[in-house]
């Protein structure tokens, strides 16, 4: 499938005009990752999002003790980015993610994404709103973990 065709396959993506879209193709970059591989590492610096054009990666953080636990998996088929929080603020990555499957994705790093949305405004908005909706789906699921966090240590409590 060619690059074009799978962005367009992204609902909000799909809403991008050809010639919008050209110019952001012009500008992402295709990077592999193999099984295993780490994409992003949780408390490096970044400043790249990757959009997964194939494959399923676990999000996974570290509690304040160092162990590992997998909080989300995604795959290509949920039309999925990661890595966005890095475009807007350039703080220090806040979850690993790894390629349980050999992975293809889309990269962008933020000059060329602010340089796009400056040239691109309508287009800026589509693509704002495509990493919106990924942060509130992630924000959600995180407030349902907490509300079983928060239940086992009433139950906890409850016990003893």
């Amino acid at each position: 499938m060619e690059i074009k065709d799978t962005l367009k396959s992204f609902p909000l993506l799909s809403k991008i005009n050809d010639n919008e879209l050209e110019a952001l193709i012009k500008l992402l970059k295709n990077e592999d990752f193999s099984i295993g591989d780490n994409i992003i590492t949780e408390g490096d610096t970044g400043n790249v999002m990757y959009i997964l054009v194939s494959g399923t990666v676990d999000i996974i953080k570290t509690t304040i003790f160092n162990d590992e636990y997998i909080c989300a998996t995604l795959n290509s088929n949920m039309h999925c980015m990661f890595g966005e929080m890095a475009l807007l603020d350039n703080d220090k990555r806040s979850a690993t993610v790894k390629a349980k499957t050999d992975c293809k994705t889309l990269s962008i790093d933020g000059d060329s994404f602010n340089k796009y949305i400056d040239e691109y405004p309508k287009a800026g908005v589509e693509l704002l709103k495509f990493m919106n909706l990924n942060l509130i789906r992630n924000l959600r699921a995180e407030n349902d973990n907490l509300k079983l966090v928060y239940q086992a240590l009433i139950e906890e409590i409850e016990s003893n």
